[in-house]
């Protein structure tokens, strides 16, 4: 089972996937208009189908803007099938599309295929807002798709940290969590790694890691 959102301003479109859709177990929202999208709510789907050509805000302009935000997949439902609309379309973000007319039966495929690989890749991975995206088999983080030069400490204490986003953390509690009870340092030296994580994240333009002042550190997302 998915949380699906399906966006198109034809009502017909919208009845055929939601029923195709809900036979394979999904829970699925459909809009006919982007404005009745709450951008904050995106987070909470695990797949999007996009219709293209709309009278507001077409799915263009729309994948662009929320690309940055949500990890999930985005299908295009679009009669376009021009090769530099498909081009343009998958260089700002989409992952697949599907022209109309289609078949129900094929939408479902696609929409199952796209789930599977993304539990595949998730399992492995965690992601946040701002495409910062850790690669857990790795152990490297990548932000809007580069890699960034961390150290083997530094990489920890992210991990660490983004693991428990929203939880304040004490150096004591970082040192022990990131290096054990019989670390060769001080655990004064985390502020010291805290310092030059936030200096190479700020590179990127990103400043997950806040100071709760007289406490520790906390993964703001």
């Amino acid at each position: 089972m998915a949380r699906l959102l399906v966006i198109d301003d034809e009502k017909a479109i919208l009845d055929l996937v939601k029923n195709g859709l809900e036979k394979d177990g999904h829970i699925v929202t459909v809009c006919e208009s982007v404005a009745d999208v709450t951008i904050n709510a995106l987070k909470n789907y695990d797949l999007i189908l996009l219709d293209i050509m709309m009278p507001d805000v077409d799915g263009f302009m729309f994948c662009k803007k929320i690309r940055g935000i949500v990890d999930c997949p985005i299908l295009f439902l679009t009669a376009k099938v021009m090769e530099t609309d498909i081009i343009y379309g998958l260089g700002i973000g989409a992952d697949d599309y599907i022209t109309k007319p289609f078949r129900i039966g094929e939408l479902r495929a696609r929409v199952t295929a796209h789930l599977r690989r993304e539990r595949r890749e998730h399992h492995n991975t965690l992601g946040f807002e701002q495409e910062i995206k850790f690669d857990l088999s790795s152990k490297e983080l990548f932000i809007k798709g580069k890699k960034v030069d961390l150290t083997k400490s530094e990489y920890e204490i992210c991990e660490y940290l983004a693991r428990n986003r929203g939880q304040v953390f004490t150096r004591e509690q970082i040192y022990e969590a990131v290096f054990g009870f019989d670390g060769n340092s001080d655990n004064s030296t985390i502020a010291t790694h805290i310092k030059n994580i936030r200096s190479k994240l700020a590179g990127y333009g990103v400043t997950p890691i806040n100071t709760v002042w007289g406490v520790g550190y906390r993964w703001e997302g």
